[in-house]
């Protein structure tokens, strides 16, 4: 076996507490900028929308380095899983500065053209918020881009010290600023920012240390490497526009939150908040298993492949199981350290309850069981039911609901899960159909 229960362990485990200290640090931030008021709390919601539309491009770039890296050391090829490690970085580099550059020259059409619904004092939060966060895309970019390395090298412990550093630096950042400094979003969008350069400065050191598996030792260079990146970004492209053509889907359904008035717009940003925490090991364990079967696939083992998207799924619904019954029990009570309004409250319980019962039975297959084909190259097909299925039924449906049941807040969250149930049939069928086997076997007689 490639991967005892010991090393699925000291892979997926850190991969947890990272994904915790994100949730935690999240829920904390919230808080802290929730006392300075809802307008706050919902200007950097909008923002973060756009925030994370651009992280997911970075990341999904990650998702094919990282991919291409573990085919390689699947067939113990180092020396080539280094040079698409470097590449993947370069890359990141240049295409998080052009976006840094365009969200900063471009904020304030930005942000009207989006949310141009939303009051003023949210707008003028919103704004401060972009700006200042804009500055940290590119070394967000380096990190995700080298984080996705360590896990392919088996190695989350590294990334979770780093995440813990980072996360301590947003939280006393925070508090010096917010509360000390009284610059409210401002505050809270420098402690993000500076995290994220520490955090990016400690694992680019880290990655050019030369007894890792996969190291920048000899490996710099600024010319792009255009065979390396042609395989980056055959995995990268469409899973950044799935990313992208889903995390605008959000930003549009955000736009149409934005009308049901603040109370709406400040339960959503704590719904998704703990909707976060809900999902939590299972986004953990997606990430540990894009590694797994990217090196099991490189080896050519697709009976091993099988054996732990299977495993990893048991282990997946299980988790998520255990935390949605938490979270139904005690919303009530976790929802009182956010200090909302007695209207925001009632409705955020109703909608994190709903999301609670059905993550269990439709989240992790709709987003955990991709990765398998994803690993393999069969990302063409996965992105066009994804694309598809959040346009016509996350979002379609929402304005349905919205337009025609008066459903609210409620209904738009009624649709996403519409948008689970349909992936969960469409992936479970194209991967016990095989033909994602196919395009790893072309896949590996390419490199």
């Amino acid at each position: 076996m490639l991967y005892t229960n010991k090393d699925l362990k000291r892979l997926i485990i850190p991969l947890v507490f990272e994904q915790l200290l994100a949730i935690l640090v999240g829920m904390v931030d919230t808080v802290m900028i929730a006392g300075v008021g809802e307008a706050a709390v919902s200007g950097v919601s909008l923002v973060d929308t756009i925030n994370i539309l651009v992280i997911n491009i970075t990341a999904a770039l990650s998702t094919g380095g990282a991919v291409v890296t573990g085919h390689f050391l699947g067939q113990k090829d180092t020396e080539n899983a280094s040079k698409s490690a470097w590449q993947l970085v370069l890359f990141s580099v240049c295409l998080s500065l052009i976006v840094t550059v365009l969200f900063l020259g471009a904020h304030g059409p930005l942000l009207r053209i989006v949310f141009g619904q939303v009051e003023p004092e949210v707008m003028s939060n919103a704004s401060v918020y972009l700006v200042i966060t804009a500055l940290s895309i590119c070394p967000l970019a380096i990190y995700n881009a080298c984080a996705a390395l360590f896990r392919a090298m088996n190695d989350s412990k590294t990334t979770m010290y780093i995440a813990i550093a980072m996360n301590l630096i947003n939280l006393v950042g925070n508090a010096i600023l917010i509360y000390g400094a009284k610059i409210g979003v401002a505050g809270a969008a420098i402690a993000t920012t500076l995290s994220r350069i520490v955090a990016a400065v400690i694992i680019m050191y880290l990655m050019f240390h030369s007894d890792r598996v996969i190291n920048f030792r000899g490996q710099v260079t600024w010319k792009i490497n255009g065979r390396i990146i042609k395989k980056i970004l055959y995995i990268g492209i469409p899973n950044s526009l799935e990313n992208s053509l889903f995390q605008l889907g959000k930003i549009l359904l955000l736009s149409l939150i934005s009308t049901f008035g603040t109370y709406s717009i400040a339960a959503n940003a704590v719904c998704n908040t703990l909707a976060g925490f809900n999902i939590l090991p299972g986004q953990a364990i997606n990430m540990a298993l894009l590694s797994v079967a990217s090196m099991c696939i490189g080896a050519g083992d697709f009976n091993q492949a099988r054996y732990y998207t299977k495993k990893l799924i048991r282990i997946a619904i299980g988790c998520v199981g255990a935390i949605s019954a938490i979270l139904f029990v005690f919303a009530p009570w976790i929802l009182k350290i956010y200090q909302l309004t007695p209207q925001t409250e009632s409705l955020a319980i109703q909608v994190l309850r709903y999301h609670t019962v059905l993550a269990v039975i439709f989240w992790v297959p709709s987003f955990t069981l991709p990765n398998t084909l994803r690993a393999a190259g069969d990302v063409v097909w996965t992105m066009i039911i994804a694309a598809s299925s959040m346009w016509i039924f996350r979002i379609g449906f929402a304005y349905v609901f919205s337009s025609y049941f008066n459903g609210g807040l409620l209904g738009v969250w009624v649709a996403m899960t519409i948008d689970w149930a349909f992936r969960t049939l469409c992936y479970g069928m194209r991967y016990h159909r095989n033909k994602w086997e196919r395009y790893a076997d072309s896949g590996r007689a390419g490199t």
